[in-house]
């Protein structure tokens, strides 16, 4: 069994004790809360405290970083758009600066692995540096698939799981009928 996470970060206008990010700081405690009784949420990065925005692991201090781990694709999606998170999300552009290349990256770990900061840095940098792979990808890259899949090979198709493995990358994507159906993709070096 497989766990999704999921590193996003941010680089701040300002520090958060600036007036002008007096608002997205209102709003931390409620998206956390809310991010912390989702379906499927299974843990995030926190200081003992409950503060993520207290730790700091990259040089530059304006970076957050968000750091969690999700039961599948769809319990993260669910909360990233369909929740007040996207309301949030939406005005990001206020609070920080736009960033040139990704700064999500999403992958898949063994069940009970909690990703460390090391980890998370590492598979961020790895979709900057290759783009989409089996080792890190984007919602985006998750959601092309999903929806290739759904509307060409099976108008029934409940969750996608991916899965990396020496031969290649792994879709293992479980229908309705409760069978399972397996297609191996080739990675190219």
């Amino acid at each position: 069994m497989y766990q999704l996470a999921e590193v996003n970060i941010a680089r701040m206008l300002a520090p958060l004790t600036d007036p002008l990010m007096a608002e997205f700081v209102a709003q931390l405690d409620a998206i956390n809360a809310l991010a912390d009784t989702s379906p499927g949420f299974l843990w995030r990065l926190q200081t003992p405290e409950g503060n993520a925005t207290a730790l700091r692991p990259f040089e530059d201090d304006l970076i957050l970083v968000n750091l969690s781990l999700w039961a599948s694709f769809s319990d993260l999606s669910t909360f990233v758009y369909k929740s007040r998170h996207r309301q949030v999300m939406q005005q990001r552009r206020q609070w920080f600066e736009p960033f040139d290349g990704p700064y999500l990256a999403l992958w898949w770990v063994p069940a009970g692995h909690v990703p460390s900061v090391e980890e998370a840095k590492q598979r961020l940098a790895h979709l900057r540096a290759n783009g989409e792979t089996p080792y890190a990808f984007s919602l985006n890259f998750l959601i092309l698939i999903s929806k290739y899949l759904i509307k060409y090979r099976f108008g029934l198709l409940y969750a996608i799981y991916i899965v990396y493995s020496d031969n290649g990358l792994s879709l293992q994507c479980l229908a309705l009928s409760c069978k399972w159906y397996d297609f191996a993709f080739p990675i190219e070096e």
